[in-house]
């Protein structure tokens, strides 16, 4: 499979120069070049159709403009950690994040799945740390749409290094371990 290199917008309407505002309907027209594709955007008000020898277009909203993302911490180490961490929480928020946490340590690979185990409370993924091939067993919570939201706020949160949030508000677990 091939990757093409597209352009972001260059919020300006290539037939008028007319700068797009965030949110305003435009065109954007993809012309083939060797290196990829070229991009022009046109304003809804300029567009008489598709023009001569594009490749595709397509109607669209201009996107917010750049605006300072969160610096993201990701250390491999402190998620680790923190799965190893949240072992023993019986807290159900506290086992669906251990759940997520475990998906993104398997995508990184830093933990192998290794089998699905069922009994009367439910299913359990046991999982090896490659680490140190330690195998863990983590319960699938079989999240709501409501829960994978509530689990997504936290997990950016601690991505951003806030793992306060996750942990409480004096940065220990329940039973006191820092």
């Amino acid at each position: 499979m091939e990757t093409w290199q597209i352009d972001k917008s260059a919020g300006r309407c290539a037939r008028t120069g007319r700068e797009l505002a965030e949110g305003e309907p435009c065109y954007v027209v993809l012309y083939v070049q060797d290196e990829g594709f070229r991009r022009e955007d046109i304003s809804a008000d300029a567009w008489t159709g598709p023009p001569e020898g594009a490749f595709c277009h397509f109607r669209t909203r201009v996107p917010p403009r750049d605006k300072a993302k969160p610096r993201m911490f990701i250390d491999d180490d402190l998620l680790v950690n923190l799965f190893l961490r949240l072992k023993d929480e019986a807290q159900e928020m506290r086992q669906q994040f251990r759940f997520v946490l475990s998906l993104i340590l398997m995508r990184k690979r830093l933990v192998k799945y290794e089998d699905t185990r069922h009994d009367g409370d439910g299913e359990y993924w046991v999982l090896r740390l490659t680490a140190d091939k330690s195998e863990h067993v983590v319960r699938n919570p079989r999240l709501s749409e409501h829960q994978i939201g509530d689990v997504h706020r936290q997990l950016g949160s601690v991505l951003r290094g806030d793992v306060a949030e996750l942990l409480g508000d004096d940065g220990v677990l329940p039973d006191g371990r820092p």
